[in-house]
């Protein structure tokens, strides 16, 4: 449920900015939702192998920056393979990398997954309440 929810969160941002930039062109909202899934399968599949390099480079110490860089560069790919969805430069998909990021952090802390509170990666209001 999570996936879909990210996928249909992606695809509205994408057609939201391409709406208000005019350097980015979507057809349509089922082009947004195919561009937002690519994008996801393309961040999973061949995202780590750029990132790694980046992030060792940087000591990890700028790993969300540097996810934000790749998932732009992947933008720009996907720009490239289809016709029905075009960036003009790489500042607009650079911010649509951030409002990506931004959105796909609001999701997880919004709806967290059991495994994600177990981990401590997202804090639980009830946590809160517990008494020890």
């Amino acid at each position: 449920m999570n996936l879909i929810l990210h996928v249909l969160l992606d695809a509205a941002v994408i057609f939201g900015l391409a709406y208000l930039m005019p350097q980015v062109d979507v057809k349509n909202f089922g082009t947004a939702v195919l561009i937002a899934l690519l994008l996801g399968l393309l961040n999973f599949f061949i995202g780590w192998l750029i990132r790694f390099p980046l992030n060792l480079v940087t000591f990890f110490l700028l790993t969300g920056l540097v996810r934000i860089v790749v998932t732009a560069l992947l933008l720009k790919l996907i720009d490239n393979f289809m016709d029905s969805f075009t960036i003009v430069g790489f500042w607009p998909a650079l911010v649509i990398a951030l409002a990506v990021a931004v959105a796909g952090t609001l999701i997880d802390r919004s709806a967290p997954t059991p495994e994600m509170v177990e981990s401590g990666y997202v804090v639980t209001l009830f946590s809160y309440l517990r008494v020890a």
